[in-house]
């Protein structure tokens, strides 16, 4: 049992502190000592037990009462309705004796005779007053009773009519109202267990299972019905009757989900729970733990841990059998026994010892193995440790960025005001004395102030030499259009210098030629990966494959004769050819030909062509 209380109070610091929007109240009742039968010895600790998970479950008022009278009992119901009436949900836990009676099941308190059958009505509490108490809550209605237990008042008790029945275990109900559950330690018709342990298996299953947040109490009491059924060798089924809604009813609202944030490590609370095992160290601490964590890496440590404690025990037992044999050899040698029986015992201690001293080198080798294996935990460890440290250390410097750039923004926000300010303050001075003479500059000084503050505020590409040009006009345009001002464009002025010195940064928007792309105050060159070009909107596209030319079997010699011969005119009506050097071709339209006499003065004999078009 110091493992289950272990775990018990492991899954309790887990779930206790969680808030709940709702209000949850309990009853839990324990009856131990009756007067006139054998004393119980779970029900108190059981009530204990149920007790203390209700409270770390973060229920508002958990009312623990032990060992009641009838009379107490009907107090005790009747205070815990007038709570149930502002609650949303409500829960009577029962420990104790209960019996059945022609199908009614009663709650037996401490001071109950029942030496006949009618005296079930008076000296007990129907079930029926209990489902009566929980009835005003307005979400869920649950009613525990751990009373299927071997009844000893029905075998002393007197029927008064012979045909009455006093059933085995607790009868089948079906509760009338909406949103109730009622579970039972043991099926209609059969009795529960006390075990051997502080509590009962079934109160056991339930501290364990029920504060699970989130879980729905159907899953949660299939659990409970599977824990028990399994350490009761599958003789003992709890069962529940009722019916809930289609949505999930946890007894434990599920945990909120955390903030965004840094977030401790999830095997944080597997270390913690590993290191508590480890101060304590005992076979049913570190099976406790192999049962909530049975992969892992921690899970190997503490499997590590069972094979030493294993060895050990191993050890003790060689040791306390070489005792023995010792003990054996030395009541043999006085009274002096036979040789042969010595001998014996002789060869009994010598193999004890030898089974110790193995025992004793296991023990040194599991040892060993746990040693490394606890090294290995600490250096993964460290490493989560370190990973965390670094992570924390980069979102402190990423936060000190933020913050940085936040004051340098503020700053910047304060210098423009400030200069604002003192341009307001300038105004309102020029305007109190109107006959204050302004900057003594040059119209072209002036431009070309201006300019270098069109230049430094992406508005004019061109050089700031004092023209105010077209160029210039534009670029103080494009200012009115961007700042939302309205100087005039043909004028360079004070009052336009001001409000753009007033700019801490780019007004225009940078415009870049095409295959070139902005990238802050400059225009890079758009780089395209292979088999792609800049297309008309600036963008890369998939370059389309050239279809193939045939290429001319023309020589440089019909080239060249090509570009000095123009273009054939139309054939000429006369039919008359002009030739020369580069070849015939006929006459343009409105033209003759005419010769030049070269040589002995035949007419076409050493004479040149001409082509006359006046």
């Amino acid at each position: 049992m110091g493992a289950f209380r272990w775990f018990s109070l492991f899954f309790f610091i887990l779930t206790c502190g969680s808030a709940h929007a709702e209000r949850r109240v309990a009853l839990v009742i324990g009856n131990s000592a009756y007067k006139n039968v054998a004393r119980l010895s779970n029900p108190a600790n059981d009530a204990a037990s149920v007790a203390g998970m209700f409270k770390k479950a973060g229920f508002e008022s958990v009312d623990v009462r032990h060992d009641l009278t009838v009379a107490e009992m009907r107090k005790a119901l009747r205070e815990f309705g007038g709570k149930a009436r502002e609650a949303e949900i409500a829960v009577i836990y029962y420990a104790g004796h209960g019996i059945e009676l022609d199908g009614t099941n009663y709650l037996i308190p401490i001071d109950a005779t029942l030496e006949t059958d009618s005296d079930v009505l008076d000296e007990t509490l129907a079930l029926d007053r209990a489902l009566f108490a929980v009835e005003p809550a307005k979400q869920l209605r649950l009613v525990i009773l751990d009373a299927c237990r071997d009844n000893p008042f029905a075998r002393s008790m007197k029927r008064t009519v012979a045909s009455r029945a006093i059933g085995r275990g607790l009868a089948k109900i079906e509760p009338t109202s909406p949103n109730t559950m009622i579970a039972f330690a043991a099926k209609a018709g059969s009795t529960a267990s006390d075990g051997d342990s502080k509590n009962s298996p079934f109160a056991a299953s339930l501290v364990e299972r029920l504060p699970t947040p989130g879980l729905d109490l159907r899953k949660a009491f299939g659990f409970v019905r599977d824990d028990v059924l399994k350490n009761t060798g599958y003789k003992q089924e709890p069962y529940v009757y009722g019916s809930l809604g289609g949505d999930d009813v946890p007894l434990v609202a599920a945990k909120p989900i955390a903030a965004p944030g840094p977030q401790a490590s999830p095997q944080d609370a597997l270390r913690r729970d590993y290191e508590l095992a480890l101060q304590i160290g005992t076979r049913e601490v570190w099976a406790a733990f192999l049962v909530q964590y049975p992969d892992g890496f921690y899970a190997s440590l503490a499997k590590g841990q069972l094979n030493r404690i294993a060895a050990e025990e191993a050890r003790d037992a060689a040791a306390e059998k070489a005792r023995q044999a010792e003990d054996e050899k030395a009541r043999l040698a006085a009274d002096r026994a036979k040789k042969v029986e010595q001998d014996k015992a002789a060869a009994a201690a010598k193999a004890a010892e030898d089974a110790r001293l193995a025992a004793e080198k296991a023990k040194q080798i599991e040892e060993a193995k746990a040693a490394a294996a606890e090294q290995r935990r600490k250096e993964a460890e460290a490493a989560v440790a370190k990973a965390l440290s670094d992570k924390q250390a980069a979102e402190k410097v990423l936060a000190e960025k933020i913050a940085s750039d936040k004051v340098a923004a503020e700053l910047a926000a304060k210098q423009t005001a400030d200069k604002k300010a003192q341009v307001e303050s300038e105004q309102k001075v020029a305007a109190i004395a109107p006959t204050s003479s302004g900057p003594s500059l040059s119209p072209r000084e002036t431009a070309k102030l201006v300019q270098s503050e069109l230049r430094r505020v992406g508005c004019l590409s061109a050089a700031a030499d004092g023209d105010w040009n077209a160029s210039s006009q534009r670029s103080l345009s494009a200012f009115n259009k961007y700042a939302g001002t309205r100087f005039d464009s043909n004028l360079a002025s004070f009052d336009a210098l001001d409000a753009i010195k007033a700019k801490p940064g780019r007004v225009c928007p940078l415009i870049c030629d095409r295959g070139f792309r902005a990238d802050g105050d400059t225009c890079v060159k758009i780089a395209c990966r292979v088999g792609y070009r800049v297309n008309e909107d600036n963008e890369c596209e998939k370059a389309q494959d050239k279809k193939p030319v045939a290429k001319s079997d023309e020589t440089p010699r019909d080239a060249e004769r090509k570009k000095v011969q123009p273009t054939p005119s139309k054939p000429d009506p006369s039919g008359q050819v002009v030739c020369n050097s580069a070849g015939c071709r006929p006459i343009s339209k409105g033209c003759r030909i005419e010769y030049a006499k070269v040589g002995n003065g035949a007419l076409n004999n050493g004479s040149t062509q001409f082509e006359v078009c006046n």
